[in-house]
């Protein structure tokens, strides 16, 4: 009888951590998960870069030569919303120059999307409820806030794995687009995974011929981003800097949003007046911060320094 009773109790044990290892998370405890792991991507870090090229369905195909490099990058949440969270991106070399660096922006469910076609092109794309239910898109921008890519995808919590993937079309990255001309869209398959001391930004992208008659394949890359803690002291200056900025650059935004928003077409041109988009706008920046303009004069000098650089 004993061992009967302690098989009875053995049994429901197991049913028990079953159901425990079974149990649904409810919508609600969902979007909390998702957002704890989004939020985890701020923080202060050593940054490895690590692109290679695998294949290609050319055998005569040249692999370009593999491209290393290394930062320190500050990554600070400016806005935290229940279903919006941005993170803004700072570079830090030498621990003394700033950079402010890309942004990417977690929207919950969001039907909105900006996709990349080329040519330094995006259009609008169509969503419904029913393809972004329970999903987040990342929006990452560019140094001078200008649109880069757009993709949406499931945040995944399997014990104390955090993961999240997408695959979307992106211009050239910028380590290649101002000394590669043999294609013109980079397919981004991209995978952010939470380590115990940061995360990896690994990617599986396609480099692609885009033309009137269709896609052809280049050759597909591997890439690793990785995320390593580190001693938030080396920020200082980067902090200083970021608290004198933050407004000006908020105000960038603003007037990005209301262009963007005001088209189903967006296309723009990477030089003007013989300067590039972010040249003008950081020393814009500059501008502002020593003639101390307002919310107002930024705006209208920020749109005005826009309208070079916006196709027609």
């Amino acid at each position: 009888m004993k061992l009967l009773n302690l098989i009875f109790v053995l049994t429901g044990l197991i049913t028990l951590n079953t159901q425990a290892q079974t149990k649904v998370d409810s919508p609600e405890e969902k979007l909390e998960k998702d957002r704890k792991a989004i939020k985890s991507l701020a923080g202060f870090y050593e940054v490895n870069f690590n692109y290679g090229e695998v294949t290609a369905p050319d055998p005569n195909y040249k692999f370009s030569k593999p491209y290393e490099s290394h930062g320190n990058e500050w990554a600070e949440i400016i806005v935290d919303e229940p279903k919006r969270i941005v993170i803004q991106h700072m570079l830090v070399i030498n621990d003394t120059t700033v950079i402010k660096h890309w942004r990417q922006d977690w929207t919950y469910e969001d039907t909105d999307i900006l996709l990349y076609t080329e040519g330094n092109a995006w259009k609008k794309g169509n969503l419904t409820p029913t393809d972004v239910k329970g999903k987040w898109t990342q929006k990452v921008y560019q140094v001078d806030d200008s649109p880069r890519y757009q993709g949406y995808g499931t945040w995944s919590h399997v014990g104390d794995h955090d993961s999240w993937s997408s695959e979307t079309d992106s211009p050239l990255p910028r380590r290649e687009f101002t000394v590669r001309k043999d294609y013109n869209v980079l397919n981004r398959g991209s995978r952010i995974t939470l380590t115990k001391n940061g995360w990896m930004f690994e990617q599986d992208n396609k480099k692609i011929i885009r033309t009137a008659s269709g896609d052809k394949l280049l050759a597909v890359e591997k890439g690793y981003e990785e995320f390593t803690k580190i001693d938030p002291k080396i920020f200082a200056n980067a902090q200083k800097w970021w608290a004198s900025q933050s407004a000006y650059w908020a105000d960038v935004r603003s007037v990005w949003a209301d262009i963007i928003g005001a088209q189903n077409t967006f296309k723009l041109q990477t030089m003007a007046n013989g300067k590039l988009l972010y040249e003008t706008l950081f020393s814009l920046g500059d501008q502002s911060i020593k003639e101390k303009w307002t919310a107002a004069q930024n705006k209208e000098k920020i749109k005005a320094a826009l309208q070079p650089y916006l196709a027609k």
